[in-house]
């Protein structure tokens, strides 16, 4: 519940810019608004893509050419199912779509709005590249917007990483309800662990991002390891006991250094170092003026760990995928968190991977993304995760296609030590193009 001094701040108007916000009162808005809890229903996904030329794999599209063919679809009824296209630092779309009430109804509206996008870009010799981490360009970035001018600035601080996974690397978000107040396998306690601890087993199975500059980077998942390399108190999982998930995020949301203030009118964005929200909320001077909820509300925005609480769980650690191959992942999450019985097999299934909090530790995360199934326990759990997940939409009676879907890509890596990655490494060392070798490409229309 809304404590008084944030329950006044609301009902004063639209712009709470000039008014500040102590820390007690922003700990309490945090909680409530990054788990919202009900029964969980629903699945939604952002597909990012690469864009490249269909002809010349390795040139930079202008960002005039992408705009020109994306035309048509701006503005209102642009995408038959309501998903919305947004563009990326480094030119990559994502696509957003509107969650569904079924994991079925998700994919349904998703391949719509993808066959949209497909259709328009074809005739500009453009198509979308479903691979975590662009494998032969260094984009540029190309959007200037002030936040993406502030993130560089900020994670430059880290090397040149930020700008990799900012510019050249593409991923499939997958989310759900946070789940009900109760303690069982529907209550957002029991899911936000369990997302946690199927965080690896996710890296691992869909491991999409092995090349780099033309060669091979010795990481299944780069993309992964890229996230890895930046600020750890804004891309890892919160630490603490996993009892208490709002008081937790909460604590890892005041502790993290703030990215950027923004101007109350015009002006520069100021990127200042080392400043904790929770020293700025403090009276911390660096930032220049005091927070208010909107500061709060921005600062949650700039943190990216690998499952983010954002009223529902986005999770963040599925590289991009070949052709249609993100229908996968999505059904796989939805399956685990959501069919009681798949929760609890998927629960013991990783049980191997955790450490005494009851989640998996950093190092099994960076050994995911290194070696894909192949690292200890990891295929183990990546196996029998799967083998849940199909039988959970079996008995969901989930229409044929998308079971089929499923069953493919188990017989295809998991039941054989590989992961998609591996696909991009036979084509590498055979000198020809990457093509999806599970493409499931859906009709057109109404796909299901």
């Amino acid at each position: 519940m809304d404590s008084p001094a944030v329950r006044a701040e609301r009902t004063r108007g639209p712009d709470p810019a000039h008014r500040p916000v102590r820390e007690e009162d922003a700990a309490t808005h945090v909680r409530g608004v990054c788990f919202k809890t009900g029964p969980p229903l629903r699945t939604g996904v952002e597909l990012e893509w690469l864009v490249r030329d269909r002809r010349k794999r390795e040139a930079v599209v202008p960002p005039g050419r992408l705009a020109e063919a994306l035309a048509p679809l701006r503005g209102p009824g642009g995408l038959p199912h309501g998903g919305v296209l947004t563009s990326e630092p480094g030119g990559q779309l994502e696509l957003s779509c509107p969650p569904a009430s079924s994991p079925a109804g998700c994919v349904a509206a998703a391949a719509g709005d993808l066959t949209a996008l497909r259709r328009v870009l074809a005739p500009a010799g453009l198509v979308l590249d479903g691979a975590g981490l662009d494998p032969w360009r260094e984009p540029p970035r190309v959007l200037d917007h002030p936040r993406y001018r502030a993130m560089e600035t900020y994670f430059d601080r880290y090397g040149p990483w930020g700008r990799v996974m900012m510019r050249a690397t593409a991923a499939v978000q997958v989310c759900v309800d946070a789940g009900d107040e109760s303690d069982g396998v529907t209550g957002f306690r029991f899911r936000w662990r369990l997302a946690h601890r199927l965080g690896p087993v996710l890296v691992a199975a869909f491991a999409n991002s092995p090349v780099h500059r033309g060669r091979p980077t010795g990481w299944a998942s780069t993309r992964q390891a890229v996230w890895a390399r930046l600020d750890p108190q804004r891309t890892r999982q919160p630490p603490g006991g996993w009892r208490s998930p709002r008081r937790d995020w909460a604590r890892y949301a005041l502790d993290a250094q703030v990215m950027c203030v923004r101007p109350r009118a015009s002006g520069p964005w100021r990127v200042p170092p080392g400043l904790a929200l929770r020293a700025w909320l403090g009276g911390g001077p660096a930032a220049g003026r005091a927070p208010t909820l909107t500061d709060v509300d921005y600062h949650l925005t700039t943190l990216f760990p690998p499952v983010r609480p954002r009223g529902h769980l986005e999770l963040r650690m599925v590289d991009a995928q070949p052709g249609d191959g993100w229908i996968v992942p999505v059904l796989v999450v939805s399956a685990l968190l959501d069919d009681p019985v798949a929760a609890a097999l998927a629960h013991e299934a990783t049980r191997p991977l955790t450490d005494d909090r009851g989640v998996p530790p950093w190092e099994v995360w960076l050994r995911a993304a290194r070696t894909g199934p192949r690292g200890p326990g990891l295929g183990t759990a990546v196996r029998a995760c799967l083998r849940a997940a199909l039988d959970a939409l079996a008995r969901q009676r989930v229409p044929a296609p998308l079971v089929d879907a499923v069953a493919g890509f188990l017989d295809r890596y998991p039941l054989r030590g590989r992961c998609p990655a591996d696909d991009q490494l036979d084509a590498l060392r055979d000198g020809g193009p990457h093509r999806p070798v599970l493409p499931l490409h859906l009709p057109e229309g109404n796909p299901l």
